[in-house]
């Protein structure tokens, strides 16, 4: 079985920064892809960063150029790096992994850690 351990998240005034980590535990597991998630109250849950198999990162618009997302293969672990942040990037952050276990691929995700943005 595999898990996904989120940390780093926290109360920061606006314009301050968070570092963000994500790391994947288990047996005989690769990682194909990661991704950055984030769920405001009452709101859906959206993608904020994909890292993809073939290295390119893809963020959503509200977030470029702030945020920079990276990945360390050897420790299977994510990371998201937040400056400049706002009040309304406050919401439960969540990374997910697509992940290929001898058996299966499938998506996993962690359990969420909350970004709150005080103005």
């Amino acid at each position: 079985q595999v898990q996904l351990v989120e940390s780093g998240g926290g109360l920061v005034q606006a314009g301050g920064s968070l570092r963000l980590s994500c790391a994947a535990s288990g047996s005989a597991f690769s990682i194909v892809a990661m991704a950055w998630y984030r769920q405001a109250p009452g709101k859906q849950r959206d993608l904020v960063a994909r890292l993809n198999s073939d290295g390119s990162i893809n963020y959503v618009e509200s977030v470029k150029g702030r945020f920079t997302a990276s990945r360390d293969n050897a420790k299977n672990t994510a990371y998201l790096q937040m400056n400049s942040l706002k009040p309304e990037d406050t919401a439960v952050y969540y990374c997910a992994a697509n992940i290929q276990t001898p058996n299966s691929r499938k998506d996993y995700w962690g359990q969420g850690t909350q970004v709150t943005v005080a103005s």
